[in-house]
């Protein structure tokens, strides 16, 4: 029998604000175990909840970018659920009437375009962190994230594979880092993900047995979720090997296995009814074209720009283009030098090498734009070879060195006197006979040798392609 996997996704995305949802508390990631906390996100009694009006801005961003249809009015409401990080009891959410409804994303896989339908997106407020010691067998609650603002954005049962699942990702990443929605930092938690996943016959409409993967936060671990918690489901309905029921599962990435939490509850299990600490919030088109209006050019559209207008080659578009960060600086680099191809090479075959080595993500490369421009700058104009250039890349983002300067003080400058270079050759071959007759013997491979003898007798300050040039003519000589 065979049978098809029917996924939806509840993705829970941080707003890039910079207080919380309901009070004036920083929502920025990274403070002391509960230093950004007052008595209103702590759940003190008597504090009321005031709307943060940058946090209804940004949920009408994601909710254009992800062409979906816009409240007219919302509300905000309680769900009632008892948990150690939920200080007050509750938490304020959007049951009855969400910020927006019947939206789409379209994704691409290696089966095609397929557009993915969005249930609605609501604006909440987190919960927040247990950190478990098992030492004590205690747990001790961080409400720094307490009230830190989300959006919820809750897909349709559309994905049928782990692939179309993490296009998604990708995509809801691009659109919502774009537009400054968010920094959808997966590894601190700003985008996660809950899974519903169940199985059933091919061919047939009903749904089968759902459950619930929790908290997911690396596209590699939901992919390797999802196929196990597929397998376990057919596993089941061929060979008996358990009953399903609705359930909440959490993922143990370390044993590759998703583990029962509790019974998966239902709307009516959490009792929603209206917040009457907050008023219904009007959205006019006024507001809504305020804020389409100030989005900055998305993903897309700069991938299209880049390799229609400017010419790139569509490789180096897809990378620059899958980060927010590397987007800026080759936009902010290009306002010093004009050449968008050699920033380009300068950013995939350099910059990335270099925050590689020292383990920075792309979207937490910090340089200097204009001291990036004069390093590609001083190559370009055979002040420095490519290998100091790249030192010297490496120097300003470590340490912020004005390129110019630290090449004029430490007498960096490329050594273009031919008179020079054919006296170290000269040298170099002395001290190389057996390599100077296996080259004239035919064995052209020595001639890196040679490159690489002569760029460390001039302290790697000579041009390599005169270098190179020099040696082809003195090798060749009788």
């Amino acid at each position: 029998m065979k049978y098809e996997v029917v996924i939806g996704l509840e993705v829970h995305v941080e707003l890039a604000t910079e207080s919380k949802l309901f009070c004036a508390c920083s929502a920025k990631f990274g403070a002391d175990a509960n230093e950004n906390v007052c008595p209103a996100c702590a759940g003190m009694p008597g504090m009321p909840a005031v709307l943060n009006k940058k946090a209804v801005d940004l949920a009408i961003a994601a909710s254009i970018v992800t062409n979906s249809e816009i409240a007219p009015e919302i509300t905000f409401d309680k769900k009632n659920y008892f948990y150690p990080d939920i200080p007050t009891g509750y938490q304020i959410t959007q049951f009855f009437a969400p910020i927006c409804t019947n939206g789409w994303v379209e994704i691409e896989t290696s089966s095609g375009k397929k557009r993915i339908t969005l249930k609605q997106i609501h604006i909440e407020e987190d919960a927040g962190k247990l950190i478990h010691d098992p030492r004590t067998r205690s747990s001790l609650v961080d409400f720094n994230r307490t009230s830190v603002p989300l959006v919820e954005i809750v897909s349709n049962p559309d994905f049928r594979a782990a692939d179309e699942v993490v296009a998604y990702l990708e995509k809801l990443k691009s659109l919502l880092s774009f537009s400054g929605v968010s920094d959808c930092k997966m590894q601190e938690g700003s985008m996660r993900c809950d899974v519903n996943i169940s199985v059933r016959e091919a061919g047939s409409s009903e749904l089968g047995v759902r459950a619930e993967i929790k908290n997911m936060n690396s596209l590699k671990a939901i992919a390797r979720a999802i196929e196990y918690e597929s397998g376990r489901h057919i596993n089941a309905l061929e060979n008996g090997t358990e009953t399903l029921f609705q359930e909440t599962r959490r993922w143990d990435d370390d044993i590759g296995a998703t583990f029962s939490m509790r019974e998966k509850e239902d709307a009516t299990d959490y009792r929603y009814f209206p917040n009457p600490e907050l008023m219904p919030v009007i959205i006019d088109e006024a507001w809504i074209s305020t804020v389409r209006d100030s989005l900055p050019e998305p993903a897309e559209a700069k991938y299209e720009r880049m390799t229609i207008a400017l010419g790139l080659p569509v490789a180096d578009c897809k990378i620059i283009t899958g980060s927010v960060n590397l987007s800026r600086i080759f936009d902010e680099t290009q306002k010093h030098f004009g050449k968008p191809k050699e920033i380009a090479n300068w950013i995939i075959g350099d910059l990335l090498g270099i925050a590689g080595a020292a383990n920075t993500g792309d979207d937490d490369i910090v340089i200097d734009c204009e001291k990036f421009a004069k390093v590609i700058q001083l190559v370009s104009d055979n002040v420095v070879n490519r290998g100091v250039g790249k030192k010297l890349l490496a120097k300003v983002m470590d340490e912020g060195i004005d390129p110019e300067a630290y090449v004029e003080e430490n007498s960096l400058g490329m050594v273009l006197d031919t008179g020079l270079l054919e006296s170290a050759i000269r040298e170099v071959m002395a001290a190389n006979e057996k390599s100077v007759a296996e080259y004239r013997g035919g064995s052209e491979k020595v001639l890196g040798f040679f490159v690489g003898q002569v760029m460390k007798k001039m302290a790697g300050k000579a041009d390599p392609k005169l270098v190179n040039e020099l040696l082809v003519k003195m090798l060749g000589a009788d």
